[in-house]
């Protein structure tokens, strides 16, 4: 039978995986479901350290345990969000591909893929900070049960803050965008890069969950759009980079408070990221949906006013609406 994992004393109280535990006084395995879906240890090295089943992580999961708030970091380098909650519905930008915006990828060979990096067909690579990224996907209409067999669909911006398909000079290039079919976990994960961050917008990511893959051929059929935050104590170090160049004076411009899609609350979006920049990073984000509400797609103005979304070198190519949220 798997050990128990052990706590580390830190001045601020027990915390494991530089996490401080939401209940100093219970075993790392007892901190509740957020707890557990936000944690460095999978699911499945869960399981093992509890000894029980999916079902009961499942119910778990639904409990009335508390998932604590935001968080807080007990070291540098690492940030933890609270999962309590369906997942905000969000725009989907100008700069989708998903056929609301001119052009479309979902139906490209290819694209139901777990590396990202390249365009398809062996195309460009994408330069930056390597990011292994799991979602962790559940009902809340199934009392938190997973979501195996869910389509995610992926996309973000480059190091340069462009988007392929739409920004100048790589308009025929498909990187950063695929694809993944949720396990008997609820999960699945991508191989990227850490996004830049361009004019107005707080560095993100985008998603859309699709029943299944079948599905994931036109943005009608998404069951949720949202996107993905990152955690500023982890910034610094990657903006830094040649590769990232105007990303932190960008940053400088824009907090989580006024970025016009996480201003009206970013908890359940919130990246946790763990990593440095020689050997990359990896990051999840558990999403709860209720498959059973309608979840619109908004393209271009979804998150509140203002304009930004020109990335650090220059405009985005496109025809992106008058209001661009990125």
């Amino acid at each position: 039978m798997s050990q128990i994992p052990e706590p580390d004393e830190t001045p601020q109280g027990p915390a494991y995986e530089g996490r401080l535990l939401v209940r100093p006084e219970d075993e790392v395995v007892d901190q509740g479901a957020g707890f557990d879906l936000t944690t460095l240890l999978s699911r499945r090295h869960v399981l093992s350290a509890l000894g029980l089943g999916a079902g009961a992580l499942a119910l778990a999961a639904c409990s009335g345990g508390s998932s604590g708030g935001s968080g807080s970091s007990a070291s540098a380098g690492t940030t933890t969000a609270t999962t309590a909650g369906e997942i905000p519905e969000e725009t989907n930008g100008p700069y989708p591909a998903d056929g609301t915006n001119g052009v479309t990828v979902l139906d490209e060979s290819g694209i139901v893929r777990s590396d990202i990096t390249s365009s398809l067909e062996g195309g460009t690579v994408a330069e930056g900070v390597p990011l292994s990224f799991t979602f962790t996907l559940t009902d809340l209409s199934a009392d938190g049960a997973t979501l195996e067999g869910a389509a995610l669909y992926l996309w973000q911006c480059d190091a340069a803050g462009r988007y392929s398909m739409y920004s100048e000079g790589v308009e025929d290039e498909t990187y950063l965008r695929g694809i993944q079919v949720a396990d008997a976990d609820g999960a699945l994960t991508f191989s990227t890069i850490v996004p830049a961050c361009y004019t107005g917008r707080w560095p993100h990511l985008h998603f859309e969950v699709y029943p299944d893959a079948d599905s994931a051929t036109s943005a009608e059929n998404a069951i949720a759009t949202s996107q993905v935050a990152f955690p500023e104590d982890v910034l610094a170090d990657i903006y830094a980079l040649d590769a990232y160049a105007g990303s932190t004076e960008n940053l400088a411009q824009v907090s989580l408070d006024t970025d016009n899609v996480f201003s009206d609350g970013h908890e359940l979006e919130m990246a946790t990221l763990t990593g440095d920049t020689s050997s990359g990073f990896v990051g999840s984000l558990a999403v709860a949906i209720d498959p059973t509400t309608e979840a619109g797609v908004t393209g271009g103005g979804g998150g509140g006013a203002g304009g930004g979304g020109e990335p650090p070198s220059g405009g985005a190519g496109g025809t992106p609406p008058s209001r661009d949220d990125g």
